[in-house]
């Protein structure tokens, strides 16, 4: 679906954002893309929907090179970014205007999307909340049925039931020939719905895999103990005790809590690297 080879890229007068970066992303499932604010997602999800050019390296998506912006690999992507700036008009029109691009967008999925959100198709974009305008562009990116969905904080703006709803959308909507790449650093808002997991840090992959792979390799449990654990790679302070990540030597199923995950490889990135090696 989406291969980076040897990328590079930087901003003007800065230094080099990725250097030689190569990632793979098989088709299918919902990628959650997490890192801290500046990691670099942005611009990553940007590169590969050809909205920025590398400097040298080469990109893959869905057989496309992004750069060239082909109406054939447009016309299958649907790109959500953070900040939305949308024309002045009323929802409704805004669907009559940009289906065309989408051969297989569908009205019926879009007005039952907005019934769900509780958007009425008549309210003017430009004067709905942020977060109404995200669950608006939302209801018409699954109504487009693309092979690729990129959002970009897609909760940001949204309230705790919204974020619910959200999640439960997404989940249904999404087919097995689609591909979802969710960016967020909101971790919490998502860990039960992203997987695999691709975690960027300092303009590097520093990790890609499976929930399941996070399970067999790690152990998640609180302990409840007054000093902080030594012995393990990663503890931090919850209600009367610690949430602490250490090996799963006993190939114990525990469930995995991406956030406390996602935190651990900030953390102690060479030692829970180390597992997956």
């Amino acid at each position: 679906m989406i291969q980076f080879q040897n990328v590079n890229f930087h901003y003007k007068k800065r230094t080099p954002l990725f250097k030689e970066l190569n990632l793979e992303i098989p088709a299918g499932n919902i990628y959650g893309l997490l890192g801290k604010n500046g990691a670099g997602k942005t611009s990553l999800l940007k590169l590969i929907g050809g909205l920025l050019f590398p400097k040298s390296g080469a990109i893959n998506a869905m057989g496309f090179n992004p750069s060239e912006r082909f109406p054939a690999f447009l016309s299958d992507l649907f790109f959500m970014p953070e900040e939305l700036h949308i024309p002045a008009m009323k929802v409704s029109t805004f669907a009559k205007v940009y289906a065309p691009f989408y051969p297989k967008f569908s009205e019926s999925q879009f007005q039952r999307y907005l019934r769900d959100f509780e958007i009425a198709d008549d309210h003017k974009i430009n004067g709905l909340s942020q977060g109404q305008k995200k669950k608006a562009m939302l209801s018409f990116g699954l109504a487009t049925n693309s092979r690729l969905l990129v959002l970009d904080e897609p909760t940001n703006g949204l309230d705790i039931p919204s974020k619910s709803l959200f999640r439960k959308t997404i989940a249904g909507a999404i087919s097995d020939d689609q591909t979802c790449i969710i960016s967020t650093h909101q971790v919490r808002d998502m860990g039960n719905l992203m997987d695999p997991i691709i975690i960027l840090d300092e303009g590097k992959i520093v990790f890609n895999d499976s929930v399941e792979a996070i399970a067999q390799k790690l152990h998640f449990e609180v302990t409840y103990s007054r000093g902080e654990p030594t012995d393990v790679l990663y503890a931090e302070r919850v209600l009367g005790g610690y949430m602490v990540v250490k090996e799963n030597k006993f190939k114990e199923e525990t469930e995995v809590d991406i956030e406390i995950f996602f935190n651990a490889m900030m953390a102690n990135r060479e030692g829970i690297q180390s597992l997956f090696q």
